[in-house]
């Protein structure tokens, strides 16, 4: 059997992308399904093409909230994580209310975000952090923690200071953790502004994703589902490309 080649990752995904459009084409063909029930791949992308300034106009204020969001709550999860590591005490006393408030639901908690900041990027843009920020916390936590008791020991045995020992070991060990959850967060923040967009927005994919359901337009619905996962798939790549970079330079 011939290997991969690796110097062409992308053709597998390519083919797996197109292997399931060509079965879900068969499937509408097969049982006959109605145009406005699943559009064609087809009718999507010509409604991509014809409806590209409505979605241009409504695609940078969700990239918007959701790059703000992405790094209000990540930072603050950053931030956060770095004093419960160095404070068991607060650790214990705070870590669980961040468990209990990542369990409420966030299409829960986006009508109070609404209710509290109005009808603005505002709350939009702190249910994206808030999406992002608990993922973030757990795994900068486990990353600065990382290290082991011979490595600590070693550092003391160096007369190593406690930021020394912050920056040498524990940061150069938690990052791998941090870009793992920065991944998940990037796709997580378009989310989490899309669906502040569903309870009030006047733009936005969200606010269009609303508008083409009511209005029995399938078409743009797919289309704007495209280009929100697109949206996502960029914020990733980025992600990724910094990490490798930052992991290189480690």
């Amino acid at each position: 059997m011939k290997p991969i080649d690796r110097k062409q990752p992308w053709i597998l995904p390519i083919l797996g992308g197109l292997s399931i459009l060509l079965a879900r084409h068969l499937v509408i063909l097969l049982f006959d399904v109605q145009e406005f029930v699943a559009p064609s791949p087809l009718a999507a992308i010509t409604t991509l093409i014809e409806k590209a300034p409505v979605l241009a106009k409504n695609f940078w204020p969700t990239a918007i909230e959701a790059v703000a969001g992405f790094i209000i709550g990540n930072s603050l999860a950053i931030l956060l994580a770095v004093v419960f590591v160095h404070s068991k005490i607060l650790e214990a006393a705070y870590f669980p209310v961040a468990v209990f408030f990542n369990t409420i639901p966030i299409l829960a908690l986006a009508p109070i975000l609404v209710l509290i900041f109005g009808l603005g990027m505002l709350p939009k843009i702190v249910i994206a952090a808030i999406i992002c920020f608990f993922p973030t916390l757990v795994n900068m936590i486990r990353g600065l923690e990382s290290v082991s008791a011979a490595e600590l020991e070693l550092m003391h045995v160096l007369n190593a200071s406690r930021s020394e020992i912050f920056w040498r070991l524990r940061v150069p060990r938690s990052l791998p953790f941090l870009f793992a959850a920065l991944r998940i967060a990037s796709t997580t923040s378009v989310v989490g502004a899309i669906v502040g967009e569903w309870i009030g927005a006047n733009s936005g994919l969200g606010a269009l994703i609303i508008q083409a359901t009511f209005n029995y337009q399938p078409s743009l619905l797919y289309a704007t589902l495209f280009v929100s996962s697109g949206l996502a798939l960029l914020f990733f790549a980025i992600v990724v490309f910094v990490e490798r970079r930052v992991l290189d330079w480690r």
